[in-house]
This record gives C-alpha cells, sequence and structure tokens, in this order.
C-alpha cells in the first residue's frame, strides 16, 4: 500500500505550530539566539523566493495577455478587476474605521512621550504616477518596482498581439515554454517552505512573545477581528453572488495560499500557491495569470484595515478624536496609497506614514505599533491574498458568462 504523503498545506502548519513552541521556549533571552542562527535561514528562502517572483510577474502577465488573442478582452478583465480592487479596499478601510471606533474606549493609554520614528518621505501623486512608468528594461526587474515590471508585461503583451498572427506563434511558444520554466522553479523553492516558515517565525516569536500579552493585544485584537469580519463577510457574499462558488469551498481551498501567506507575510512570495490554489478551485489560467500578479502589487485590503485600526488607536494614544471629514480623508489616502505599495513584508508601515500625515496625526506614533508590525502583516497579508484570489474567480465566471451570451 502506497504511503499517502502529507500536504504542504499541512507541513506549514506543523512548521507553523513549531515555531510558536520553539519561540516562546527561547523568549526574549534567546531572541538573540534565533535571530542570529535561524532567521538567517528563512531570510535564504524569501530571497530565492523574491529571486523567481519578478520574472514570474513579467512572464505570467505577458502570457495571460496574449492567451486572450483580443484586446478587447484585456480591457473587459482589466475594468472589471480594477473596479472590484478599489471597492473591496474602500469597504476595508472603512470596516477597520468603524471597529475600531467602537473598541477606542478599549485601547490603553499608552505614555507617548520620547516616541521617534523615521519615516520615509511622502511622494506627492504626479511623482507617484512618473513612477510608474519604467525608463529602463532592466531597472524594473533588478529594483522588483512591481508596478513598472506590471506597465512592461502589459505593453509587451499588446505589442505582441498586435504584431500579427504570422510572427507571434512562436512567440506565444517562447512565453509559454518560459511560464512552465518559472512555474516549475517556484515549485522547487515552495518545497523548501515549511523550513522557511518556521526559520522566519521563531524569532518573531522570540521576541514578541511576552510583549503580545501586554498592552497593544487589544489593538492586535481589533486589527484580526477586522480581518476576519472583512474576509467573512465581503468576500464570501462576492464569491458566492458574483463568482458561483460556495464561501465553504473557497476558504477551504485557498488555505495552503493562506497559511503561506500568514506565516511569510509575503502577497507577492505567496502568488504562485495563490495561483495554483485558484485554478484548482476553478479559475480561468489567462484570468488569473493576470488578475493575480496585479492584485499581490495593487489590491491591499488587509493593509487598508491595518492603517484604519492603527490611525484610530494612534490618535487615542495622543487624545485625538478624528473627525469624520479626517476619517473621509484616511479612506480615500489608504485606497490609493494601496495601489502603489509593494506586495513584500513591511510595506504597510510606509503606507501608514502616508494616512497619518494626511490627517495631521503625528507620525512618531508609528512607534507604538512598530514593535509588533510583523504580527499584523501576517494577517493583513492573508486578507490581501484571498481579496486577489476571490476577485480572479469572479473575473472567471463573469467572463465566462459574457462568452456564452455571445
Amino acid at each position: 500500500m502506497e504511503k499517502k504523503k502529507m500536504s504542504l498545506a499541512f507541513q506549514i502548519f506543523i512548521a507553523l505550530v513549531l515555531a510558536i513552541i520553539v519561540g516562546l521556549i527561547l523568549g526574549t533571552k534567546g531572541a538573540g539566539f534565533a535571530n542570529s542562527y535561524i532567521k538567517p535561514f528563512g531570510t535564504i528562502f524569501l530571497n530565492l523566493i523574491k529571486f523567481i517572483v519578478c520574472p514570474i510577474v513579467l512572464v505570467s502577465i505577458i502570457n495571460g495577455i496574449i492567451s486572450m488573442k483580443d484586446i478587447k478582452t484585456v480591457g473587459s478583465i482589466g475594468l472589471k478587476t480594477i473596479v472590484y480592487y478599489l471597492c473591496t479596499t474602500a469597504i476595508a478601510i472603512t470596516i477597520g474605521l468603524l471597529v475600531a471606533s467602537l473598541a477606542k474606549g478599549l485601547f490603553p493609554v499608552l505614555a507617548t512621550t520620547n516616541l521617534s520614528y523615521s519615516a520615509s518621505a511622502s511622494t506627492s501623486f504626479m511623482d507617484t504616477l512618473v513612477n510608474i512608468f519604467p525608463s529602463n528594461f532592466l531597472t524594473p526587474i533588478t529594483s522588483a518596482n512591481m508596478l513598472q515590471i506590471i506597465v512592461m508585461a502589459i505593453l509587451l503583451g499588446f505589442s505582441i498581439i498586435l504584431v500579427g498572427e504570422k510572427m507571434n506563434n512562436r512567440v506565444i511558444e517562447a512565453f509559454e515554454v518560459m511560464n512552465s520554466i518559472c512555474m516549475k522553479c517556484m515549485e522547487l523553492i515552495l518545497k523548501l517552505s515549511p523550513i522557511g516558515v518556521f526559520c522566519l517565525l521563531c524569532p518573531v516569536i522570540a521576541a514578541n512573545g511576552a510583549m503580545i500579552l501586554g498592552s497593544l493585544a487589544m489593538v492586535l485584537l481589533v486589527a484580526y477581528f477586522c480581518y476576519i469580519l472583512h474576509a467573512v463577510v465581503v468576500y464570501s457574499s462576492t464569491v458566492s453572488v458574483m463568482g458561483g462558488i460556495s464561501p465553504l469551498k473557497f476558504f477551504k481551498g485557498m488555505m495552503p495560499a493562506i497559511m503561506f501567506a500568514f506565516s511569510s507575510a509575503s502577497s507577492v512570495g505567496t502568488l504562485p500557491i495563490n495561483m495554483k490554489c485558484v485554478e484548482e478551485l476553478g479559475g480561468d489560467k489567462q484570468v488569473s495569470s493576470f488578475v493575480l500578479p496585479l492584485g499581490a502589487t495593487i489590491n491591499m485590503d488587509g493593509t487598508a484595515i491595518y492603517q484604519g485600526v492603527c490611525a484610530i488607536f494612534i490618535a487615542a494614544c495622543y487624545g485625538i478624536n478624528l473627525t469624520f471629514p479626517q476619517m473621509l480623508t484616511i479612506v480615500l489616502t489608504a485606497t490609493l496609497a494601496s495601489i502603489g505599495t509593494a506586495g513584500v513584508p513591511g510595506a504597510g508601515m510606509v503606507m501608514l506614514a502616508m494616512v497619518l500625515s494626511s490627517v495631521g496625526l503625528p507620525v512618531d506614533g508609528i512607534a507604538l505599533v512598530a514593535g509588533i508590525d510583523r504580527i499584523f502583516d501576517m494577517g493583513r497579508t492573508t486578507v490581501n491574498i484571498t481579496g486577489d484570489a476571490a476577485c480572479a474567480l469572479i473575473v472567471s465566471n463573469l467572463e465566462r458568462k459574457r462568452k456564452s451570451k455571445k
């Protein structure tokens, strides 16, 4: 009788549990050891993922566009995707602000003296717009600028379609082969994910174990409540109504990607597993290869919730009450800022600085949540990638319906 192989999701789960146990045993005294001798192996794993992510995003989007063979189809999918992403991000930040406002009385009043945090200088909208367009073919890949890579992929994909069938058949074959090679490489790297998850998570638990149980537990609780609320209410309803999939089947099928996202805290790193889960749930490959890389870069529902909760928390710590216009400004800033935030661990911190400065809150307040940002990050990344998958399945279903009507 053949021995049943343990699934990757279960292996990641075991690694997650072991990391928590070992992290708590090591505690703050062993945090130095964990950082020096355990974390580097996690960093190696993340480096390998970063190495393959840029080629995957570039090749899979080009592949997705040219497989549609029609610019109108690309436009139809792109429009549906961006509308869904912007709407769910706006709902997410609203949920974060509302729940945090209701729970404000439970937030501890912390000593807000001697706080220091140097935030990255926020760029203007026009600068952001200019920075989306690459001036060099290699720079976006070497600097992992996802927005520029997406623009490159769209331009090259459209160009291949417009060249004409005689010329582009060989190019299509070449990109299909390149896509298969990138995916196979990613598969090999992902086999190391249980080790990577353990080595990344163990030092975080060792350093923050006691702190999590302290005064910041409440703000984490509120954030995670919002994450779960958004995932259960928004994704369940949209997936069942527009995607034609039962929420139970959706979340069950998404488990490997959810587990990986939670432990790696990287939307872009979770991309290959997310693609696999979406295809197994019945999503079209040409849709998911366009929607998911785009979502890993511009769809940040979990990050938007985090902005709302942290803005209210920081304001409460400083004894500031946010007005309705200020909250509206936060909704708009967080929705637009999410488009320019890379899907890598810690990107939410830069975004939070933008959100706080947009409503005149002290940016120093980020120091209050900086210590446990990684724990926020794990939850918000999970929400981010689940939203990407929901969108891919919904767009796949809507496109199938559109084609059947023709």
